[in-house]
């Protein structure tokens, strides 16, 4: 009687553990499920945000050169002129682009995360508080750059040790591109100063040896002649008459004259060159010889010791 009582007993226990085993089974396989199902669902969200950033970014870019381009094409009393134009148009897309970044990784963080607990968020306000103190002065010091009107894109300015021609100015950094073609990031708290070359016309010089042997006032005249006519072909970028600063060097084998000129930003390297090569087609033209060399100035020597 007892061991039919133990059988049975014993047959009870192993349905229990066989019951307690299946129960447990389907459990995991329910938290498994709904694990992936929670992952699908938050990845789906996830990829949302970043297609609708990636879209906000792109529309609002249009919408910003449409705004610019209508401004430059303007022609009212209250419209910007073009420089302004696209230097605002830069920083709207700036602060665009931070703007959308920042709320699509704030809305990220908290699909992955869910429900931030108090201490947490407080800890992580301070983390980027602190973090954000460079880009706050990067804000700043952006925003009076372009309230101030200090420079635009398309000047030609000299920032720190950096020269070159500034292709953007964004909420946080200005790009600068010198003359080699490098690229040069410059966060805008690190502005100190700024030369501007752009603002006025730029002067630019050529000076011009000749032999001590030719008459200085008819080296002065074709020079005048050659300055005026050729003020008149670049009439575009010259506003003022070319100058005739006269002789500033006496030597054995040439005598310097200097002319002095004024050119529109970033086109006096231009003027100078062919303002140059316009001064000498116009001595070759009147025969006039440019500064000896050594072996004439030899053959000089021997000639007046010969007598």
């Amino acid at each position: 009687m007892y061991g039919n009582y133990l059988i049975e007993l014993e047959e009870d226990f192993q349905f229990l553990k066989e019951l307690k085993s299946n129960i447990n089974s389907t459990l995991v396989d329910i938290i498994s499920v709904k694990s992936i199902e929670l992952i699908i669902n938050k990845a789906l969200k996830i990829a949302v945000v970043i297609i609708i950033m990636y879209f906000s970014i792109k529309i609002g870019k249009h919408l910003i050169k449409k705004f610019v381009d209508k401004q430059i094409e303007s022609n009212a009393v209250i419209s910007l002129d073009s420089q302004r134009a696209k230097t605002l148009g830069e920083v709207l897309k700036s602060v665009l682009k931070y703007s959308v970044y920042f709320m699509g990784i704030t809305i990220i963080i908290s699909i992955v995360f869910g429900g931030m607990s108090f201490t947490f968020a407080s800890i992580g306000g301070i983390a980027v508080g602190l973090g954000a103190q460079s880009l706050i002065k990067d804000l700043i010091n952006g925003f009076f750059i372009l309230f101030e009107n200090q420079f635009g894109v398309g000047d030609h300015v000299t920032i720190g040790s950096f020269n070159g021609i500034v292709k953007s100015i964004g909420i946080r950094a200005t790009v600068i591109k010198d003359f080699t073609g490098d690229i040069h990031s410059i966060p805008n708290g690190s502005i100190g100063g700024v030369t501007n070359h752009s603002r006025n016309d730029i002067r630019f010089t050529v000076d011009i040896d000749i032999s001590p042997q030719e008459d200085i006032k008819k080296v002065i005249n074709v020079i005048r002649a050659a300055c005026d006519d050729f003020k008149s072909k670049n009439e575009e970028y010259i506003g003022e008459s070319i100058e005739i600063t006269g002789v500033i060097a006496l030597e054995v084998s040439k005598v310097t004259i200097r002319v002095v000129g004024n050119a529109k930003p970033l086109m006096q390297w231009k003027m100078e060159r062919e303002l140059r090569m316009s001064i000498k087609l116009a001595l070759d033209k009147n025969r006039i010889n440019v500064s000896l060399d050594e072996k004439q100035l030899d053959n000089e020597n021997i000639e007046k010791d010969g007598e």
